[in-house]
């Protein structure tokens, strides 16, 4: 609890902040709203590279930690700091110059198109201090400190809201721009996260220190260790980006009105994340530290106690979303058809919130481990084999509209923990090399 509760907060503010971002949005119509949805998918593709470089680094930290190797942890963390922000700069370039081509590929609807494209260019510009905040967060993490992640990303979405405010509706002698101004406000937020962040890991103030006062050097063998747990997680992230952008395209076939109702579903859905993911990084953590100080025992009660305690929190959270859909949809439009359709699809997703989160936290057990390539496995089984396949067939086949989309979502939850958790339970995780 010591180590998920600072993450529990953390997404729980993240969340919040994502769907008072939307509700701000959604303020200027369903075009906005869908312009947002469509410009994030892509986006999140982007960062399938920095989430691997993430896993590893926090898996390498965590084992070296728990080893009491402290100057070696910190030596990687420099590494892969280096390493992200290359990696987000290049993303974001591409980003910028090609967002037109990633959204009418997506799909997105002429009244969409230039609202989009402008909020794609402003989230892409901030990209590298994304990565770099990302991966300074991770090795935190790593270390044991989940606090300051939450301290930091705290200040950094407060930020955000009042930039949201601020920029969208025109306050303070600002001009209102919309949902430009939305996307303005996330890249000045995560640049905020970075500096804060970089204060923390530069100062010495913690059991990880960076300094860039020695030259630097690549360090293959670390970037190596890092990328060998790592490289099967960005498979992973490839795998499930591209399964959620091609479903989107499905999805998005059925209408402005209908993307816009599963878009705030969608919103509404990544706050249950926050319950798997905040003891997932627990798991991760304690099952790392636990191999690397050669207790196996350790790690796996850590990561089945984190998986019980996950399942209780999600299981109250089915239970608010299975009855107070409407009253959660009403939150981001009045729109009577979009809410109507919003709330259906809570209350379809709402039994499979358990399976969701006993994925999320032993699939962090399994990368704290470094055994990252069942996850990647599970994943490609669930994404594609249900969530892609079964929507296509219920929606374009069957006719059932937004209602199959999200039994083809709920099935891919389901699907992906039953493999997770026989390869949990397999126990051969305790042997993977870091």
């Amino acid at each position: 609890m010591a180590l998920a509760g600072p993450s529990l907060v953390e997404n729980l503010l993240v969340s919040l902040v994502s769907m008072v971002d939307l509700m701000m949005v959604g303020s200027l119509g369903a075009p906005a709203v869908a312009a947002v949805g469509l410009s994030n998918h892509p986006i999140m593709f982007f960062q399938a590279v920095f989430i691997a470089l993430n896993v590893g680094t926090t898996a390498l930290v965590a084992r070296l930690t728990g080893a009491g190797d402290r100057a070696t942890a910190s030596e990687a963390a420099r590494q892969t700091l280096v390493v992200s922000l290359l990696v987000g700069l290049t993303m974001g370039t591409l980003a910028m110059v090609n967002a037109r081509h990633v959204l009418a590929l997506m799909g997105a609807a002429p009244e969409v198109l230039p609202g989009g494209i402008r909020y794609f260019q402003a989230v892409g510009a901030g990209l590298a201090f994304n990565a770099m905040a990302m991966n300074m967060s991770a090795t935190l993490r790593g270390s044991g400190d989940t606090r300051t992640p939450m301290q930091v990303n705290t200040i950094a979405n407060l930020c955000n809201v009042t930039g949201n405010y601020v920029l969208i509706y025109g306050m303070l002698g600002f001009p209102a721009l919309g949902v430009f101004g939305a996307g303005i406000a996330t890249s000045i937020a995560r640049l905020i996260s970075c500096t804060l962040l970089g204060r923390r890991l530069f100062s010495g103030s913690c059991r990880i220190h960076i300094s860039f006062r020695r030259r630097y050097r690549p360090d293959w063998e670390l970037l190596r260790r890092v990328l060998r747990v790592g490289a099967p997680t960005a498979g992973e992230q490839f795998v499930l980006r591209g399964g959620q952008v091609t479903f989107l395209r499905v999805v998005s076939t059925l209408g402005t009105s209908t993307i816009a109702a599963h878009q705030i579903g969608m919103n509404i859905l990544n706050m249950t994340f926050m319950i798997g993911q905040a003891f997932g990084v627990a798991a991760t953590t304690l099952v790392g530290q636990g191999l690397g100080a050669r207790d196996p025992a350790r790690a796996e009660a850590a990561a089945r106690t984190a998986s019980r305690l996950g399942m209780i929190f999600a299981g109250i959270l089915a239970g608010g979303f299975f009855f107070f859909g409407r009253q959660l949809a009403w939150l981001y439009t009045r729109d009577a058809a979009v809410i109507g359709q919003t709330a259906l699809a809570l209350r379809i997703y709402a039994p499979a919130q358990p399976a969701q989160s006993t994925r999320f936290v032993l699939a962090g057990a399994l990368r704290g481990a470094g055994d990252t390539r069942w996850p990647l496995y599970a994943t490609a089984v669930g994404v594609w084999g249900f969530r892609v396949l079964l929507a296509a067939t219920l929606i374009q086949g069957l006719g059932w509209g937004l209602a199959g989309a999200w039994v083809a979502i709920a099935t891919d939850q389901v699907a992906r923990a039953l493999v997770i958790v026989r390869r949990f339970n397999a126990g051969r995780w305790k042997a993977a090399r870091v």
